[in-house]
């Protein structure tokens, strides 16, 4: 009976610490996410917007898709498989996103730079001409001005307030949608009996929270002051590794 109450009290545990440490995953994603995306996007409140409603998005869906699963799947090693994946996704941010966020951005340039060839084009074929050949033309010398980098390069509105969320979704969607489902799966294995179904969701989507709420004031006063980003990275990643082992655990417990 002993034994029975120990490893019931280990199971516990390791189930309050999955989902703790799962919701304070998700808040340094997203809290240093949105640092992550300025050099790309800017500091604009479109990027705080688009990478809090993409995090959002991801725990909705995770928390949808995570209960069927639990309910299919029972054993949580299978949210500990579905947790790798997470976790290398994470971890590959420093070195696979920024390709895909200066595709996103430059795509932009490219795509003014082709409209501006005809203009550009004009514009040195008169600038070589001479002025008093230009007087006897339709053209006037004194309109001819060069183009200007910025007009080419500037990114229409539309698309300033759209990137941030493309970049946000294609780089930390994925990973907080695989943490979101700890929560669902957590409540199906400690809920062992119907009548206490309210009372264990009502613990996990607390302890969740809480988590929640450290990984937002320990990303902003702690990580944010004393790492790089890309050491934060690595080390959610790993962080997100440590969950997956610790379902195994709960298997076995």
């Amino acid at each position: 009976v002993t034994d029975k109450a120990q490893s019931s009290r280990g199971r516990a545990v390791a189930l309050g610490a999955l989902v703790f440490f799962g919701g304070f995953a998700v808040m340094v994603l997203e809290i240093v996410g949105a640092r992550y995306l300025q050099p790309w996007f800017g500091g604009a409140f479109y990027v705080w917007t688009s990478q809090i409603g993409v995090v959002m998005l991801a725990l909705a869906l995770g928390y949808a898709i995570g209960g069927r699963l639990a309910d299919r799947w029972r054993r949580a090693q299978y949210l500990g498989a579905l947790l790798v994946p997470a976790a290398i996704a994470v971890l590959s941010i420093p070195t696979v996103a920024p390709g895909i966020l200066n595709a996103i951005v430059d795509r932009h340039v490219e795509m003014a730079a082709t409209e501006a060839v005809p203009a550009v084009v004009e514009n040195e074929l008169l600038s070589g001409l001479d002025p008093d050949f230009l007087q006897g033309s339709d053209s006037n010398a004194s309109e001819v001005q060069p183009i200007e980098k910025e007009k080419v390069t500037q990114v229409p509105a539309i698309w300033r307030k759209l990137d941030p969320a493309i970049g946000s979704a294609v780089v930390f969607l994925l990973p907080c949608f695989v943490l979101a489902m700890i929560s669902p799966y957590m409540i199906r294995q400690a809920a062992q009996q119907i009548t206490h179904v309210g009372t264990v969701s009502g613990l996990v989507y607390a302890a969740s929270t809480v988590g929640s709420i450290g990984g937002v004031f320990v990303s902003a006063y702690v990580l944010i002051d004393h790492f790089s980003t890309t050491t934060i990275f690595y080390l959610t990643g790993v962080l997100t590794l440590g969950l997956a082992g610790l379902c195994c655990l709960i298997d076995w417990l």
